[in-house]
């Protein structure tokens, strides 16, 4: 995530997913005169002026998994793999992990890859100077790496650099999930001599990944070239090349100028008769959306003032007329699809009259009793979203409550949004990391959690979500998670509003897509047949 938060701000390496492509009316690229465009995938998108997401260390988003990789990762089924780890070793307590890297995996220069650069990776991740905002959520299970970001040690003590090949990893209790962590880009390798170079590394990247970043051209493009000394064998696409800010992306694809695209005109493609039907993709992401309330802050600290917003939202009505019917309805945390997710959790209803009765009931005795509530989204000016503006109406008309909205620039949303400078009322969401419902409760609602936005505490939910932390019984596990999802929604801990959908139109020439419900290396598994 969010993470980072995925749903809301996926920035710059969202091109993966939302993609554009330059217009045909536009002059060609210089990169057009040097590679063959039908040995590349060509993809499109945006970059943010804010440096920090370019880098694995602190970036909000999904990473660039073309350029960097860590020791394991996921496969297009979704099961964990071995990536730069060839194998793995765990301790009979479950604490120890030592991880046994590939003798032949290399940084994109040639150099090879060895245990200390993962401890320089994560110590860098670690130190106080870098100021990560997804350290400690994804590494903190670690020994020492608190305290290293604490400012308290100077090294992570849990790491044991054994030899160039070997890195033991010792964490602070069983966690069946803790491998699952490694795959988020906090945890990739970074070549020091690189990273240190100059402010702008990032655009040169040393990394180990697929695919070697050749050419950036800032507004313009970005120019991948695959890796022959991929060390799980150089990928079947030559070249990936992704066109900055270009146009309009739908119609492109139609045109044939991008491969693959998301899709605003739904319903088109989803009538059969609709010469692209064939070509349309679509699957439920692992996303859930919702709206952060700050409990520290009036008049959220109340949890009737908070039943009472929950309950004056009426979430189809939002879905049809903001999202056009393209959502589903979240009442709870756990989108569908993830482990954890039941169809029998009661939400907080739609129900106006209820909602007006809560917060009377609430120490602030009513809508006039409230103080003036800041609405902040990630947004240009003053223009309000159709998203924001249909919540707003509906609590107007509901509760007699006025909100006022405030856009963040979205390059520095995430940022000011992790340092506490916003509204009593933030856009927010989460898409899975991984699949585990751990991933959700623990990382977005344990009290003192950096996801944490709203600052939430419940220590009866912290108690629940510690024992599942290391209960090893799968079902076991799932009923804590379960349980703790309840308390969550009925203490309306945020509002949750949607569950996403995803629709893509994906070229037949290109072989091996599948959709996958959150970001995993896929272009290492496609290739092109015809283009």
């Amino acid at each position: 995530m969010i993470k980072r938060n995925n749903l809301l701000t996926s920035l710059f390496f969202g091109f993966l997913i939302s993609i554009f492509i330059t217009a045909s009316a536009s002059p060609a690229p210089a990169w057009q005169n040097d590679i063959p465009l039908e040995q590349a995938l060509v993809l499109a998108g945006g970059e943010t002026t804010n440096p920090r997401e370019y880098d694995p260390a602190t970036t909000h988003g999904s990473g660039d998994k073309l350029a960097y990789s860590g020791l394991v990762s996921f496969d297009p089924n979704l099961n964990i793999t071995p990536d730069l780890a060839e194998t793995w070793d765990v301790s009979s307590d479950g604490t120890v992990y030592t991880f046994h890297l590939r003798a032949n995996a290399k940084f994109h220069d040639g150099r090879a890859v060895t245990a200390q650069d993962f401890a320089y990776s994560w110590e860098r991740a670690a130190s106080p100077a870098m100021a990560s905002d997804t350290v400690l959520t994804y590494l903190s299970d670690i020994v020492g790496v608190k305290e290293m970001v604490a400012g308290q040690a100077d090294h992570i003590s849990g790491l044991t650099v054994v030899d160039d090949h070997t890195l033991q990893v010792t964490i602070d209790a069983p966690k069946p999930y803790f491998v699952l962590k490694l795959t988020y880009p906090t945890a990739f390798v970074v070549d020091r001599n690189n990273v240190e170079q100059n402010g702008e590394w990032y655009r040169q990247p040393n990394g180990t990944g697929p695919y070697k970043l050749i050419e950036w051209t800032s507004f313009e493009h970005i120019v991948y070239q695959a890796n022959q000394d991929f060390y799980l064998g150089m990928p079947s696409i030559p070249y990936v090349v992704v066109n900055l800010y270009a146009g309009d992306p739908q119609r492109l694809y139609e045109t044939g100028e991008v491969d693959i695209t998301g899709v605003y005109s739904i319903e088109r493609f989803l009538d059969p008769a609709e010469p692209l039907h064939n070509e349309l993709i679509s699957g439920v992401g692992l996303c859930t959306g919702y709206v952060v309330f700050d409990t520290t802050r009036p008049p959220f600290d109340d949890v009737n003032v908070r039943k009472a917003f929950s309950m004056a939202f009426n979430r189809q009505q939002y879905i049809d007329v903001v999202m056009s019917g393209h959502a589903l309805p979240a009442v709870g945390l756990y989108p569908p699809g993830l482990p954890g997710f039941s169809y029998e959790l009661q939400g907080l209803p739609y129900d106006p009259a209820q909602a007006r009765d809560l917060l009377k009931q609430s120490k602030y005795g009513g809508a006039e009793g409230l103080p003036p509530i800041v609405y902040t989204d990630a947004g240009i000016g003053s223009s309000v979203g159709a998203d924001v503006s249909a919540m707003a109406e509906m609590w107007q008309k509901n509760l007699g409550v006025t909100i006022t909205v405030e856009n963040i620039e979205p390059n520095f949303f995430s940022e000011l949004m992790y340092s506490g400078r916003h509204g009593q009322l933030l856009s927010s969401g989460w898409c899975a990391d991984y699949p585990d419902p751990e991933n959700f409760a623990d990382v977005l609602f344990h009290t003192g959690s950096i996801q944490n936005v709203g600052e939430y505490s419940n220590p009866a939910l912290d108690a629940i979500l510690e024992q599942a932390r290391v209960e090893q019984d799968v079902t076991k596990r799932i009923a804590y998670y379960q349980q703790a999802e309840k308390m969550i929604v009925d203490d309306a801990a945020v509002l949750f509003t949607t569950h996403s959908l995803s629709y893509q139109l994906v070229k037949p020439y290109i072989k091996g897509y599948v959709f996958t419900p959150f970001d995993i290396p896929i272009e290492r598994y496609m290739w092109l047949d015809g283009k």
